[in-house]
């Protein structure tokens, strides 16, 4: 999809295929009505201010369409589904040991932060992503929430950048 027919598409499709970029239906509607952007920048921008601008319950929405690291998606368009493959390649390719790993921290984060570890996964390896997991399994609820809201973030521009393939990353 190039920008202008994002642009151009009714509101609907294009909260659909912000869905794909960023779970939350607030922010995906809130960006389809601010539309047109004049350039990916001025969309990222928007997205930035948008998900910034969310209520908690939206971050936990975009939250709880992720698959957790190490599992596939099971949710969502193809395209979703394709680019959280992608970003997860590291987890897919660990040894089993790390990976078992990987699902008892997933398992200990859910249990005490109430939502799924999120971590911005593209170009980690599943070794990374366990130390990261381990780590932030020492922050207090508080700090967390907003880590993985940053961790959200970062993913969101990467796949906005992937809806908009050619239009080069935001400057």
């Amino acid at each position: 999809m190039t920008l202008d027919e994002f642009n151009a598409v009714p509101a609907a499709e294009a909260e659909q295929a912000l869905l794909d970029c960023c779970g939350s239906t607030g922010w995906a509607s809130r960006l389809a009505a601010e539309r047109p952007f004049a350039s990916l920048k001025d969309l990222c921008d928007a997205a930035d201010s948008a998900w910034r601008n969310l209520e908690v319950a939206g971050w936990l929405e975009a939250f709880g369409r992720h698959p957790q690291i190490g599992e596939r998606a099971a949710g969502g368009s193809e395209s979703s589904r394709r680019w959280a493959e992608g970003e997860q390649t590291g987890a897919r390719i660990a040894t089993e040991t790390v990976k078992a790993r990987l699902a008892r921290g997933n398992q200990s984060y859910r249990e005490k932060f109430g939502y799924i570890f999120i971590v911005c996964a593209s170009g980690k390896s599943a070794e990374e992503m366990l130390a990261l997991l381990e780590q932030r399994l020492q922050n207090d609820p508080a700090d967390e929430l907003k880590i993985a809201a940053e961790q959200q973030n970062l993913i969101t521009r990467l796949r906005l950048e992937k809806l908009l393939p050619g239009m080069g990353p935001p400057r």
